[in-house]
């Protein structure tokens, strides 16, 4: 069968990767994955590891912005409460790592479902300052359960065990973050094959239209934002492991407007979007380091830069909604419709 013919089967139709060439390079990112961190160094390795969280969380709110069309503010919020969560279980319990990062996703995913309610009433900016409110209350909730959280001082994790291995470097957790990227990322786009992710997209696209058509619309966007915040849960669990130290301070309003920025930079509504605005998103900051750090500014380099993250993160949102607003992935779209004939026989 010719690249780019009609598909003989709905099987084929709904498959993943519909040529051999997708495959092909798919095995090849894979292999590259796999001896990446034999090849960079710490640095490299950090930024990394950086990068497979921050897709997780970015594709959890693509999930619920970019596919059902429900505007949060909130994701950092669902990430503390997935961060503190394993934190607590890690050094009160010494629970197995695993179970952990499950549990943070589940104590999230129940937090996201409580959010969720005014879903049911508000949509647009409303929503989204519904769900800003909440990462207030759970800042407040961190700083002042001071028996529970460890209070603003927060809490020190102890590295992570898989089986008898101490998960204590960036290279350790990168066999880790990079399998539950993957898997997540996956799962993601499995979703919009069934009739949960169809569902989702129809109230996007007109809620009302879609609850005439029979779809319950209560069900549905609370089951988005479970869902969105079991992914934030789970991200936030691998934060915990990965910096080791979780604070009321480690997940501001400005992470939240970061995962926001990077739905719209890599594109609303594609997975694919997810994880280009994860990493564009991830290296934004560090050039800004770099851009701060040869500027004559001394001491005041660390102050000058968290303003400007701001102001870059927003200028970032505005100019992709006016001069791309698919994002990065309908740039990579193009990129491959001049390629997609090659090697014209599968």
């Amino acid at each position: 069968m010719r690249i780019g013919s009609a598909k003989q089967s709905y099987l084929a139709d709904q498959a993943l990767f519909d040529s051999v060439p997708q495959r092909a390079w798919f095995g090849a990112l894979l292999l590259a994955l796999a001896g990446f961190p034999f090849m960079a160094n710490e640095y490299w390795l950090y930024l990394a590891c950086l990068v497979g969280l921050n897709i997780v969380s970015t594709t959890g709110l693509n999930l619920l912005t970019g596919y059902t069309g429900l505007v949060s503010l909130g994701q950092a919020a669902f990430m503390g409460l997935g961060a503190y969560t394993v934190a607590i279980l890690q050094v009160r319990y010494g629970s197995p790592f695993l179970l952990n990062l499950l549990a943070g996703g589940f104590v999230a995913m129940l937090g996201g479902i409580l959010v969720g309610l005014p879903s049911l009433r508000v949509k647009g900016l409303y929503l989204a300052i519904a769900t800003i409110a909440a990462g207030f209350m759970t800042h407040f909730a961190f700083s002042h359960w001071a028996g529970i959280t460890g209070g603003s001082g927060g809490m020190t994790v102890p590295p992570a065990r898989l089986f008898s291995f101490e998960l204590d470097t960036s290279f350790r957790l990168y066999w880790v973050i990079m399998p539950v990227m993957i898997l997540m990322v996956f799962g993601a786009a499995n979703l919009f094959r069934t009739r949960i992710g169809r569902a989702f997209i129809a109230i996007r696209d007109r809620d009302i239209s879609a609850a005439v058509l029979g779809i319950p619309l209560m069900p549905y966007k609370l089951m988005s934002f479970a869902i969105s915040s079991f992914y934030a849960g789970v991200a936030g669990g691998l934060f915990a492991y990965f910096f080791r130290v979780v604070t009321p301070e480690s997940f501001p309003l400005l992470m939240s407007i970061f995962f926001l920025a990077a739905v719209i930079v890599g594109g609303m509504g594609t997975i694919s979007g997810s994880i280009f605005g994860a990493i564009f998103m991830t290296l934004v900051p560090e050039l800004l380091k770099l851009i701060v750090g040869w500027l004559p500014l001394g001491d005041n380099a660390t102050l000058v830069l968290s303003p400007v993250r701001t102001i870059v993160f927003g200028s970032m949102i505005v100019l992709f909604l006016i001069f791309e607003p698919h994002g990065l992935a309908e740039i990579w779209r193009r990129i491959r419709r001049l390629f997609h004939l090659w090697p014209f026989r599968t």
